[in-house]
């Protein structure tokens, strides 16, 4: 999460599909302006059923860079017990060709999402986009890496190869557990966590990393989004929201 990125993200563009009807040729205009707007701005509209009944997530991966189906799975689980979606939720994946850009600056991520996001914001249906890349953030170092970016208010980018590598460290966790550890806390972020669109109840709020939580070993804790968290795992089990945080989501109309 890099708030301070945010204002070069805004790339408001309409896209024209030209409908198939033979009784009708007027284009189809579909928006995106309402799927890149600031990060936490949706945090309600995902976690509510006030405006939106339904939640699809469209899943895209670079070929070879797809993620473990229990990752998906366990992710798709933490949705069903956090959201309010009586419509239920929705997985569209897709695999597409490396763009050979890495390792990406999140300005790179936000054109690749242009070209290949295709759902958005329709109706009572709320779209996220998920891309799962073959490379890492351009601004690593050697001792801080970061797993995953959400950086629009429906919008994250996994850095799949990242993840790789530090499963491959000694005594890491298997790679489906720090994918669905990285996909849900990036997720908690699209959903207002913490203080970013969701109002905290308590203060909690790690003063130390904006957007975190100071609760030792919650998923908001910023060692999660930054790596050096994911060794510290117990049990090979993906961390979970501190009864701090899941105050603040039933606050804003989750569960």
């Amino acid at each position: 999460m890099r708030l301070h990125k945010l204002l070069l993200l805004f790339i408001f563009t309409t896209t024209f599909l030209v409908s198939c009807s033979s009784e009708d040729d007027t284009p189809i205009a579909i928006s995106k302006v309402d799927n890149q707007k600031p990060l936490g701005s949706s945090a309600r509209d995902l976690l509510a059923s006030d405006q939106f009944n339904g939640l699809t997530v469209e899943l895209i991966s670079v070929k070879g860079f797809e993620p473990k189906a229990a990752a998906i799975q366990g992710f798709k689980t933490f949705l069903e017990n956090r959201l309010n979606k009586p419509d239920g939720i929705t997985f569209n994946t897709r695999v597409v060709n490396s763009s050979n850009l890495a390792p990406f600056t999140i300005e790179e991520i936000a054109r690749l999402e242009n070209d290949n996001r295709t759902a958005y914001n329709s109706g009572d249906e709320i779209t996220v986009y998920i891309y799962f890349a073959d490379g890492s953030r351009e601004s690593d170092t050697d001792t801080e890496v970061t797993l995953g970016t959400a950086y629009l208010n429906t919008s994250i980018v996994i850095y799949e190869e990242t993840l790789r590598n530090v499963s491959n460290r000694p005594n890491s966790p298997d790679l489906s557990t720090i994918e669905n550890a990285t996909l849900n806390h990036e997720f908690a972020h699209l959903i207002g966590l913490v203080d970013i669109g969701t109002p905290q109840q308590t203060p909690h709020e790690d003063t130390d990393s904006e957007g975190h939580c100071n609760v030792q070993d919650c998923l908001m804790s910023a060692a999660i989004e930054f790596g050096s968290g994911v060794i510290n795992m117990v049990d090979n089990t993906v961390p979970k929201l501190d009864d701090l945080c899941l105050n603040d989501l039933r606050a804003n109309g989750g569960k």
